[in-house]
């Protein structure tokens, strides 16, 4: 064994065991750490994915209440669903979870499988939810990698970028044969709360000693930002339309931006003419154009939205019946019960009292 090898095994040995000992002693007390459920455990690590944990734990303890197992999710409506995990955003998640639970209950005797190659054909199953369930649920020595735990790898080596190659790479020669799951839990924690994008704090980091980023005083140097994504505005109009103190809502297709759940009738642009016949098109409710009621604004990951709301005054026409499961006119305990988006609620909630 070179020189150079036995001193970077000896310090990621140190690395491991620090922050080992540091995590049992400052780790968060969160739901899911609190099983080894491997349903609850891929359930909060789907929900964590692009969202941040004070957000994540009131509906991950919701949507545990309404669907308590894997059996009971893949026996459920895709509309209870969407209802459980509206508000949560990226929707997909939801859709695949479900779709997910399906193939583990048909497949898999309703328990989800072990192996690495079984767990990775699941819809919505990528490397990263592939190494926490083996790691955490399994106690089996796996990786995972994200963004916190790229942030401390580029710190600890003071590098500004590194390929995904490279931290897998960095993430597998550091994982544990014992307690691999706390190991992995310990490193995104380090960076949730540690070693956080702004302002870290290195004088409480158990691991700074170790890391050549803190040695060189400039740690938000790394790793370089990335080139943000361009947001595109956009401009929309929705219509109020309402019928014996009922609300029309149309669903959206089930794959796509907000898949599966209902909102206003809308087309993109500002013409209202082209509103009224998008409508009537779709459902066979005639309307004329009334009162602006306001505009929302929402952003999106590549979208910024500003969408005016318009009252549509019913002039008649019946749904049709190819409408029928994708439009209808809700009462007060329909829209309580249908899945709908933050920024669908931010519309309704611009309208008059009926």
């Amino acid at each position: 064994m070179t020189r150079s090898k036995r001193k970077k095994d000896a310090l990621g040995s140190a690395f491991v065991e620090r922050l080992l000992a540091w995590y049992r002693l400052a780790r968060r007390d969160l739901p899911w750490r609190r099983t080894r459920d491997p349903y609850r455990i891929w359930l909060s690590e789907t929900m964590l994915q692009q969202t941040r944990v004070d957000t994540v734990v009131p509906y991950y303890e919701r949507f545990v209440a309404r669907f308590p197992s894997v059996l009971a999710l893949a026996s459920a409506d895709e509309e209870d669903v969407l209802r459980e995990w509206a508000g949560l955003g990226y929707y997909a998640r939801a859709r695949n979870l479900r779709r997910a639970a399906a193939e583990v209950v048909r497949d898999h005797g309703g328990e989800l499988p072990r192996d690495a190659a079984a767990l990775a054909s699941l819809p919505g199953v990528g490397r990263y939810t592939v190494g926490a369930l083996r790691s955490i649920a399994f106690g089996e020595p796996a990786a995972v990698v994200d963004g916190n735990v790229k942030r401390v790898f580029a710190r600890l080596q003071a590098v500004s970028a590194q390929s995904d190659a490279e931290v897998w790479r960095l993430a597998d020669s550091l994982v544990p044969e014992a307690e691999p799951g706390d190991w992995n839990q310990a490193l995104m924690e380090l960076g949730a709360t540690v070693c956080t994008p702004r302002r870290p704090a290195c004088p409480t980091c158990p691991v700074a000693s170790l890391c050549a980023a803190c040695a060189r005083g400039d740690p938000e140097r790394f790793p370089a930002p990335a080139k943000r994504a361009t947001v595109r505005p956009v401009r929309a109009v929705a219509g109020l339309v309402t019928r014996a103190g009922r609300v029309l809502l149309v669903r959206r297709p089930s794959r796509g931006l907000l898949g599966g759940l209902w909102e206003l009738p809308n087309v993109e642009g500002a013409d209202p003419l082209a509103l009224v016949a998008a409508l009537r098109a779709r459902t066979g409710v005639r309307t004329s154009i009334g009162a602006s009621l306001g505009r929302v604004r929402h952003q999106f990951t590549h979208r910024n939205l500003a969408l005016e709301v318009l009252r549509l005054d019913d002039a008649g026409g019946r749904l049709s019946r190819a409408a029928r499961a994708e439009a209808r006119f809700c009462s007060a305990a329909d829209l309580a019960r249908l899945p709908l988006s933050k920024l669908t609620k931010k519309a309704l909630a611009l309208r008059s009292p009926m």
